[in-house]
């Protein structure tokens, strides 16, 4: 948080104070200021303990905190009793607070009203991602045909020639790769999609380019999607050998983005 505070002033912007280094720097710098304090209720990654939070709550509570908050380690296991545990130690650190208070992110909004609070914060149940599987997804990421070419039985494609073609087939190269955030753990497991039709990947992703099995489909598509109602978020992580979060954060910066559904 050092050298943050002329932008945390600029941008009339809310912190998160984890620590007494951070609430001495807080005070010290920007007297007055809001601010939100994050208590750490066993997760053992961010917050204050409980012994030190214990000590300066009647310090720092007159001061107004903005939201007082913990995070949950195991909500997308709710019978792990590490939720129950957690959720009565929030209970313990925060009695007789009357800031707003927040304990649960999309797991936590799942195991019911008891984890709620005043404030919850829905991340990835936003995209339709676990664990909110009954979640509609909401992100589409279509990716531009730029070349397709017939093969031969024993031609092969891409680097190491990975795909070896067993019959006349037809390749469709993608122009989207590793540098895109579709990480190479997905080739040779991960499909994409014409419609509700199937299409495998033919080969390694490369940086910016991936190949595309596409001899059954009836006529060459302009697009295909890697990301849509017939393979969601978790779908394609699960290909990967990965979660859902990390392939959302991944997508990079060149993509072209466009916003629908929204209300006017």
């Amino acid at each position: 948080m050092s050298g943050d505070t002329d932008m945390i002033a600029d941008l009339d912007l809310v912190p998160m104070l984890n620590s007494l280094d951070q609430m001495t720097l807080h005070f010290e710098s920007l007297p007055g200021h809001p601010f939100g304090v994050q208590l750490d209720s066993g997760m053992n990654r961010l917050g204050m303990e409980p012994g030190e939070w214990a000590a300066v709550r009647d310090l720092i509570l007159p001061e107004g905190p903005a939201l007082v908050m913990s995070h949950l380690a195991c909500a997308d296991a709710p019978d792990h009793d590490m939720n129950a545990r957690q959720l009565a130690n929030f209970r313990d650190m925060v009695a007789g607070i009357d800031a707003p208070l927040s304990l649960a992110a999309t797991g936590g909004i799942l195991l019911g009203p008891d984890y709620h609070f005043d404030v919850t914060r829905p991340g990835i149940g936003l995209y339709g991602g676990a664990p909110f599987h009954e979640a509609t997804p909401v992100v589409r990421l279509s990716l531009p045909v730029v070349q397709t070419r017939m093969l031969e039985p024993g031609e092969t494609v891409g680097y190491g020639n990975s795909w070896t073609a067993q019959a006349p087939a037809i390749i469709a190269t993608l122009s989207a790769g590793y540098a895109d955030g579709l990480i190479r753990a997905i080739g040779g497991t991960a499909q994409v999609f014409a419609g509700d039709t199937a299409c495998p990947l033919a080969g390694r992703v490369s940086m910016d380019l991936l190949t595309v099995d596409i001899t059954h489909l009836p006529e060459r598509p302009k697009s295909l999607d890697i990301l849509c109602p017939a393979q969601g978020v978790d779908a394609l992580a699960d290909a990967a050998g990965t979660i859902g979060y990390e392939i959302l954060t991944s997508l990079g910066p060149r993509y072209e983005r466009r916003y629908t559904g929204g209300v006017a």
